[in-house]
């Protein structure tokens, strides 16, 4: 699978839990996914995920869902 296949997957697997309402599995979910691909390993949008979340900035499903969308 290549860095834009598994990205792709990883967001709609995170999508999932936060269209659920399920936000701290949204976020664990796209954390998690991007570690298992060399390419996305270090994605810097994990970091800025973890910023965001402890400063209350992804507590809607809505917040979630734009957030995981714009990963690139």
């Amino acid at each position: 699978m290549n860095r834009a296949e598994h990205l792709a997957w990883a967001k709609a697997r995170a999508i999932v839990y936060a269209d659920a309402g399920q936000l701290g599995d949204a976020l664990a979910s796209i954390g998690s996914d991007l570690r298992k691909h060399p390419e996305t390993r270090d994605h810097a949008g994990v970091e800025l995920m973890a910023m965001l979340m402890f400063a209350g900035h992804l507590d809607t499903p809505r917040e979630v869902r734009k957030f995981i969308e714009g990963f690139q």
